[in-house]
């Protein structure tokens, strides 16, 4: 009569509840760190990128127009 019905779900202890929230802080610091240097390398890839195409441009820019002079003799000859 005094039976009261058991609770049989499984309970989390408070060591394993400090673990889980241990793993999940080193987990977000170790992917804010891992997202800070994929950024500064793409940014740095980037800036890189960016100044091989600006010093290229200007070079590619001036020799487009210009051709190579071939003496219209040796042209000839051949």
């Amino acid at each position: 009569m005094g039976y009261r019905g058991r609770d049989a779900r499984p309970r989390l202890a408070l060591w394993t509840a400090v673990v889980l929230g241990n793993v999940v802080l080193l987990v977000a610091t170790v992917g804010v760190a891992v997202l800070a240097t994929m950024l500064s390398l793409v940014t740095l890839a980037g800036a890189a990128f960016a100044g091989w195409h600006l010093t290229r441009r200007g070079s590619v820019s001036r020799g487009a127009g210009m051709s190579v002079p071939v003496a219209m003799t040796a042209r000839r000859r051949a």
